[in-house]
């Protein structure tokens, strides 16, 4: 189970993951845009307040609020560097009913100005590619970005209503197995510890128990990609979470909105600084001389007041009880160990600013 990592790679292949990567980059931008940003203007427009994430909602194993707020934009993406094969239909349910064509997008209403619909427009290197898949987010499921069988290295959006309909039960057993908690039935201990492991399922993903639609077919959509040689990664935004949950080969990480006072903005403006830096190790932007000017230009998204709002992610690791175990032994399960923990907290710059990188700021545990 797993991708080849990049040495493992032929000389084309090499190309067609940096390629890959790039177009990825871009799609970050867009998916923090729209989960994020336009989510709040969502709420600005119809007057209502903000329902900002609580950083501690962000620790591993932490109880997140079952409200929904229909002003939060909601969506699932799915983006693979190889193109899936008929023989996944079973679970990856992507047929000629849902590929995007205009005949098909007139049937499900899902496309706003058909009469100017060109089918390029579905293929990433378009010029209104972004524009197209933009319109796209709303609709039900998944969307599917995969490479486009008749070229050698375009990618395309070549379905939309995506269902993932492979069985949690499967989807957790085929992790167990791979971090050898069983050998090859999830229900071979017994049903309480196949419970188990389906909790720790979604806690391996950074994901709740009883979490929505959406983000259980993502973490369930990650596992299943990961069978096979290339790498994918799945974007998702819930109207719970008020979060974007992104999964990918460099695993998994949780993008929210939050509030940053005067003083903190001072604080993180000063740590960027080339002296601060030597002294504490934070690693600063790629223009050193901030100044709390640029860092309002490039990072800030929103002012409430005297708030300043800023894109906050956190990117996880998975500890050693969720890693392949040394030698590859079978172990026993205890429900009890955290599966994951926090990796790194940043601010991130703005969608879309290319000259700043982001910003180290601990706030999780603060």
């Amino acid at each position: 189970m797993g991708f080849l990592i990049r040495n493992e790679l032929s000389w084309e292949d090499r190309l067609r993951r940096s390629y890959y990567e790039v177009l990825r980059d871009e799609l970050d931008h867009l998916m923090l845009k729209y989960s994020l940003v336009d989510s709040y203007n969502n709420f600005i427009r119809q007057k209502m307040p903000y329902p900002f994430v609580e950083t501690r909602e962000l620790k591993p194993r932490a109880r997140i609020p079952s409200t929904e707020f229909e002003a939060q934009n909601s969506f699932l993406v799915v983006f693979f560097e190889e193109s899936m094969k008929d023989i996944h239909k079973k679970y990856i349910r992507f047929f000629d009913v849902n590929k995007t064509t205009k005949a098909n997008l007139l049937d499900h209403h899902s496309f706003p100005s058909l009469d100017k619909f060109d089918k390029r427009i579905k293929y990433f290197e378009t010029d209104g590619f972004f524009s197209f898949l933009e319109s796209m987010l709303p609709v039900d499921y998944a969307l599917l970005i995969q490479r486009n069988t008749l070229k050698k290295v375009k990618y395309a959006l070549t379905h939309f209503h995506v269902r993932i309909d492979w069985p949690i039960a499967e989807a957790a057993e085929d992790l167990a197995i791979a971090l050898r908690y069983i050998s090859k039935d999830i229900y071979e201990n017994g049903d309480k510890y196949a419970e188990d492991l389906q909790k720790k399922f979604f806690e391996y993903y950074g994901v709740p128990l009883m979490a929505g639609g959406r983000r259980t077919a993502a973490i369930i959509a990650a596992q299943y990609f990961k069978r096979f040689g290339g790498i994918s990664t799945v974007y998702v935004g819930s109207s719970e979470s008020r979060s974007l949950l992104t999964i990918g080969d460099q695993g998994v990480s949780k993008s929210i909105l939050v509030k940053l006072s005067k003083d903190q903005v001072e604080e993180i403006v000063k740590s960027t600084s080339p002296v601060s830096n030597r002294i504490s190790g934070i690693n600063a932007c790629s223009a050193p001389d901030m100044t709390t000017g640029k860092f309002i230009r490039n990072y800030v998204v929103a002012r409430e007041g005297n708030s300043y709002i800023s894109i906050f992610k956190t990117r996880y690791a998975n500890t050693v009880h969720a890693l392949f175990p040394e030698g590859g032994k079978l172990r026993e399960l205890n429900p009890d160990i955290n599966w994951l923990t926090v990796f790194s907290e940043c601010i991130m710059p703005k969608p879309f600013v290319k000259k700043y990188a982001p910003l180290q700021y601990k706030m999780i545990y603060s």
